[in-house]
């Protein structure tokens, strides 16, 4: 599974300006939401309710929050970023700065676990979440992630 397969450049959020949880989740969902044709509600409930189950802000400034969604045809991510950190609950009781937003279908299985962990060795590099921090436009943010996904296979 390669990144740039589920992550679109319109996917991406330069500046998050939400402050709380079920706002940050509507502003990472609301493109894919626009993309896909998939209601920006539902999409956010689904999200809320996995965040009941337990944080996905996994720690080192990062949260990869995800669900499957009913009517989505394909697994879709969106990634988004806040300079000065956000109050999202990690394992680590530290801001949140990177956000990596994962939807797959309802009847998904082994692509959204892929996914996730493709998802999760990506942000566990600090040199990528350096260079996603200092990116300077959403395009940037953008390409930093393919890159590293790019290097990521070479070296599978």
């Amino acid at each position: 599974m390669n990144i740039g397969d589920i992550l679109k450049p319109e996917c991406v959020v330069y500046d998050i300006k939400a402050s709380t949880k079920k706002e940050i989740l509507a502003e990472l969902a609301g493109p894919i939401s626009q993309v896909y044709g998939v209601p920006l509600d539902e999409m956010v409930e689904v999200l809320l309710n996995r965040e009941k189950l337990g944080s996905t802000g996994i720690g080192d400034g990062v949260a990869i929050p995800h669900g499957k969604i009913k009517g989505l045809s394909a697994i879709a991510a969106s990634i988004g970023k806040s300079k000065s950190g956000l109050r999202f609950d990690a394992l680590d009781g530290k801001p949140c700065h990177i956000f990596f937003l994962l939807v797959a279908p309802a009847d998904s299985i082994s692509g959204h676990l892929k996914a996730l962990a493709r998802a999760s060795m990506l942000l566990k590099n600090a040199s990528l979440r350096d260079k996603l921090m200092d990116a300077n436009s959403a395009e940037a943010l953008y390409q930093f992630i393919l890159e590293q996904d790019k290097i990521l296979n070479e070296q599978s």
